[in-house]
């Protein structure tokens, strides 16, 4: 690919937790003089620099990285503030002549990026922190209740997406598909987005899973979530307190589990969370975006290569 006139090109590596997306996207970064931008909702925290998996001092000194830990435990971030600044470090790349190549797992980020974001007013702050402390069988009722539309779509163990629909009801009124009508500010129809799907096989990527999880409890995760829990300032319902690791973690150091259990837990969960985005990124992605099953970085570059060289 010629990438000298890069300005409008976007490349887009997404797929599930350990499928080897990020180091595609460190490939393509270092092949086409990239910018890799983050798009994973754990690895935006500062705090979980291992249990998101996040890159390396290593890699970030290898190509540029953008949006990587730059946000604090305790502050409240959104998809629309994501959206809002990886269009300005789409923009930043363009300016200096780099390719930005987006890499992570969370639809949520990239469908608000892409299509655009529903204007829904701010959030009563005290409807906001009840909807997100309530267990999710009792928000999912509530849902059913004053949204049934939702709570139809939506998983009952959805913990996120029920609680940002009940309180969006609760505090405007309306439901949220309908602020959903509404969406603005996307950019997907004023960029040349080379998006490629990572799928590989299940058991491999399962495996992967487990084998990861080991690495992060041998490597520094118990200490990373003990100074997270031992934060005063970080609500309890704060993403990098529910992220996937730091409540297992958590027991184990309560004394309600044992090393192994909590070892256990955390690759249980973090196994049902690669099958929900596995399925998600299978089938909610337009179908242009290429899907591929490989699992070795260099057959994926490969694959990249060939199916967008057109597009120089």
């Amino acid at each position: 690919m010629n990438m000298e006139s890069p300005r409008s090109k976007v490349a887009l590596i997404a797929g599930p937790t350990a499928s080897g997306k990020s180091a595609l996207a460190m490939r393509i970064a270092q092949q086409y003089c990239g910018v890799v931008i983050n798009a994973d909702s754990a690895q935006v925290y500062r705090d979980l620099r291992i249990l998101s998996a996040r890159p390396g001092p290593e890699d970030e000194a290898r190509v540029p990285h953008r949006l990587f830990g730059h946000v604090d435990g305790a502050d409240i971030y959104s998809a629309a503030r994501w959206a809002a600044e990886a269009r300005t470090e789409i923009e930043r790349a363009w300016e200096a002549g780099r390719l930005p190549v987006l890499v992570g797992g969370t639809g949520l980020y990239l469908r608000t990026l892409l299509d655009g974001i529903a204007p829904v007013p701010p959030i009563d702050p005290a409807i906001r922190e009840a909807a997100r402390a309530m267990p999710v069988a009792d928000a999912y009722a509530a849902l059913a209740e004053h949204d049934p539309a939702a709570a139809a779509r939506l998983a009952p163990a959805d913990t996120t997406r029920v609680a940002r629909a009940l309180e969006v009801i609760r505090s405007t009124g309306r439901p949220l598909a309908e602020w959903q009508q509404a969406k603005a500010g996307g950019i997907g129809d004023a960029i040349d987005l080379m998006a490629m799907v990572l799928l590989p096989e299940r058991d491999w990527l399962l495996a992967r899973c487990d084998a990861r999880l080991e690495g992060m409890f041998a490597g520094g995760a118990i200490e990373e979530a003990r100074a997270v829990l031992a934060r005063t300032d970080i609500l309890a319902t704060a993403p990098v307190r529910l992220a996937i690791g730091v409540p297992e973690i958590g027991a184990m150091l309560a004394g309600t589990s044992t090393l192994p259990q909590a070892l256990a837990a955390a690759q249980l969960a973090t196994r049902q969370y690669a099958k929900r985005q596995f399925t998600w990124f299978r089938n909610q992605p337009p179908a242009m975006w290429h899907r591929s099953s490989a699992t070795e970085t260099c057959v994926l570059l490969n694959e990249f290569e060939t199916r967008f060289r057109h597009r120089a």
